[in-house]
């Protein structure tokens, strides 16, 4: 199976990886489209530190290298509690569309492995794109290798990002404390 994998950051890959490892015969690519992230400087980082793992691991990574704060903010600062609907369908369909026009068998998300993600809204989106794009959304439930993931990027001395992505989610964890 060709699928291709879009991922959001390092831990999070390295989670995903643990569930993927027990599937036989995936030819796997990384996708990263994460114009949601904010600031720059994190941005960045997560590109930086996904770009060092991948080619540690000898994982192909596409990069579609957009800093969209603009577009973003303009999309969801009117309703910044339902944020997250547009994020997901913006990153997954960037990856469906490349999927499809790149010969891939089927795309997922690394999303999926995180317990702070709204796993039946990906889920459904997935599925909307696949009907768009003729490509499977391959769906796992990878959140049981969560916490693996993040214990062996912080081993490795990986990048590890505080907050979900967008400046939103920032605001959201320093207010929480």
């Amino acid at each position: 199976m060709k699928l291709l994998l879009h991922a959001c950051c390092t831990p999070c890959l390295i989670g995903t990886l643990i569930c993927l490892k027990e599937i036989e015969n995936i030819e796997l690519s990384c996708f990263w489209f994460n114009p949601n992230i904010h600031p720059y400087t994190e941005y960045k980082s997560r590109l930086d530190a996904l770009d060092n793992f991948t080619q540690t691991n000898n994982i192909a990574l596409i990069i579609k290298d957009y800093y969209g704060l603009r577009e973003f903010v303009h999309e969801t600062a009117s309703d910044i509690e339902n944020r997250c609907e547009y994020c997901y369908d913006r990153r997954l369909k960037e990856c469906a569309e490349f999927a499809s026009l790149n010969n891939f068998g089927s795309f997922t998300t690394t999303l999926l492995v995180s317990p702070y993600q709204n796993h039946e809204m990906i889920k459904t989106i997935g599925e909307k794109l696949t009907k768009v794009y003729n490509i499977r959304f391959f769906y796992q439930d990878f959140r049981n290798s969560f916490r693996l993931g993040q214990k062996q990027a912080r081993e490795s001395g990986i990048y590890m990002q505080k907050y979900c992505g967008c400046i939103f989610s920032e605001e959201e964890r320093y207010l929480q404390q």
